[in-house]
């Protein structure tokens, strides 16, 4: 995806609200459906983190990404945000 068009997302991605939110579980196959189905219907999602979460947020957006078939278009904090063309 190109440059421009990621920052354009995550303007965008500035007024969303998490719609998925991965806790102690991890990455379950209920989560990645969820994630699909949202990624399809809307084509960019944000994803919280809980505090319960434990393993590395930057390789999880990595493979919640690959998982998704999406693009990783931000990391911040415990948020990640999604797209898909």
């Amino acid at each position: 995806m190109e440059k421009k068009r990621i920052i354009e997302l995550r303007g965008k991605a500035q007024q969303l609200r998490p719609t998925v939110q991965v806790g102690k579980d991890g990455m379950t196959p209920a989560i990645i459906d969820e994630l699909s189905k949202q990624l399809k219907k809307n084509k960019l999602v944000k994803v919280k983190l809980l505090s319960s979460f434990e393993a590395d947020r930057y390789e999880s957006a990595e493979r919640l990404a690959n998982v998704s078939s999406s693009v990783l278009v931000e990391v911040r904090g415990k948020t990640v945000v999604l797209a898909r063309d």
